[in-house]
């Protein structure tokens, strides 16, 4: 069981706006609709999207919005130490796309006739309270004034009855009324119930990645490797990845320092084991929705991953190539696909059978003054066809993390699959490639450049 929550400090409905004191009473109606909306089905098991409402709201009906950012918001409710760098760490970022998302799941069940709607906008923290507007009732067609209304005949009076014969009548009506009273509130409670599990709301593509009761494999990007292959300018295949041939070989000319001195560097970086903390965030959302669909998932790090993991079931894949180089096995079926040339320090994304209009290649390139990077998100069949994989890549770090935001923000995904849905209404297996900017080390709004159906 929870602990109660701080700010209901007023959460029965039925207190009166006019009620005297310290609070006004939009503000009372105002934190009584936080906490429905914190004791809700949809926040039951999301503590922490809680504790950010509590928070956020309880500032602004406090008068301090002004207080609230994302600085203050990592260190009241993430535990970060006071001088963190939010550009790196973006957890509240993250968190503040998946809060968007379950109230907007709290309003479209549970709370569709909550008489005012809280929002955060976008682009901050600051929670609004802003009024539904109510369904017009639909008035009456209005007579012609030339119309006469006819008047009925009058109807012969019915045969007496006995009365016995009547009470037995009402008998049976009354019965089969409530009989059917019944069962119509058992349906209705029924569809309430699911409405308001997360778990039984098919979402058309994480409900195929993420599937109730089976295991999806999710798979860190080795940043070490990224290193590598930036400090010794060398591709690391597939191949020599598995067969770890890649740490034993000769440097070439040195890029820093003395050949010794970039033989140990390669030696070191090669052999730890980093990953990104975009990854991490990743994986910590990626596994409550896994909790919330009741599929179990398994996170693996590349270099721990083997060919036949990849067999069967579902997998996430994070990262482009060069950092997951297990992303190499899909891509000799896709269209876009990356290349890092690190002599030029040009990151491509390559079309291999462009569209009227479409560009070859699009570059990222190091010294760009409006630091563009791509993003992928490519859902395509596992390796066998007895599942799906969902790769999340970019040409930066920030590139990844905009290719996860907008499949974990549905008011982005969405309209897109709506868009290329089948005339049954599944989801194609498809690929689209966004454009983004890096913004301190950090992913801004992602705009589709192309895309392609690919069955």
């Amino acid at each position: 069981m929870r602990s109660p929550s701080p700010i209901p400090e007023a959460s029965q409905p039925s207190v009166s706006p006019e009620r005297t004191g310290e609070k006004s009473g939009a503000e009372v109606w105002k934190r009584a609709l936080a906490a429905r909306i914190v004791d809700s089905p949809t926040f039951a098991k999301s503590e922490r999207l809680s504790t950010m409402l509590h928070y956020i709201c309880d500032m602004t009906l406090k008068g301090r919005e002004s207080e609230i950012n994302e600085q203050k918001i990592g260190q009241a409710v993430f535990g970060r130490p006071r001088d963190y760098d939010s550009s790196i760490d973006g957890i509240v970022r993250t968190q503040a796309s998946r809060l968007r998302q379950r109230l907007d799941l709290y309003f479209e069940h549970e709370g569709a006739a909550e008489p005012i709607r809280l929002t955060i906008p976008r682009g901050g923290y600051v929670p609004v309270f802003e009024p539904r507007p109510a369904a017009a009732k639909p008035e009456p067609l209005p007579l012609p004034l030339s119309a006469e209304i006819p008047v009925p005949e009058p109807i012969a009076a019915a045969p007496k009855r006995p009365a016995r014969w009547r009470g037995w009548t009402l008998t049976w009506t009354v019965g089969a009324l409530l009989a059917t009273a019944v069962v119509l509130l058992a349906i209705q409670n029924r569809r309430l119930a699911q409405a308001a599990d997360p778990a039984v709301v098919r979402h058309p593509l994480w409900s195929h990645v993420l599937v109730k009761g089976e295991r999806t494999l999710i798979i860190a990007a080795d940043s070490g490797l990224v290193k590598y292959h930036n400090i010794s300018g060398r591709e690391v295949s597939l191949n020599d990845y598995l067969q770890g041939t890649y740490r034993d070989q000769t440097p070439p000319a040195a890029r820093v320092g003395p050949a010794s001195s970039l033989k140990d560097w390669e030696a070191n970086l090669a052999d730890r084991r980093y990953t990104s903390i975009v990854d991490v965030n990743m994986i910590d959302l990626v596994e409550r929705r896994a909790n919330g669909l009741k599929a179990e998932l398994q996170v693996r790090y590349a270099r721990d991953v083997r060919p036949n993991d990849l067999k069967s079931g579902n997998t996430i894949l994070l990262g482009a190539s060069e950092a997951n180089p297990w992303v190499e096995l899909y891509e000799r079926n896709m269209n876009f696909v990356f290349h890092n040339d690190y002599k030029a320090r040009v990151f491509s994304v390559l079309n291999r059978a462009p569209k009227p209009g479409e560009p070859k290649q699009w570059d990222s390139v190091w010294n760009d003054p409006q630091r563009r990077v791509f993003c992928l998100v490519a859902y395509v069949p596992s390796l066998e066809g007895n599942g799906n994989t969902l790769i999340l890549e970019g040409t930066s770090m920030s590139g990844t993390e905009g290719a996860w935001d907008f499949v974990s923000d549905d008011a982005q995904l969405l309209p897109f699959l709506h868009r290329i849905q089948r005339p049954n209404g599944t989801i194609p297996h498809f690929e689209l490639l966004l454009s983004n900017q890096n913004i301190n080390a950090s992913a801004g709004k992602s705009l589709p450049l192309a895309w392609r159906v690919t069955d």
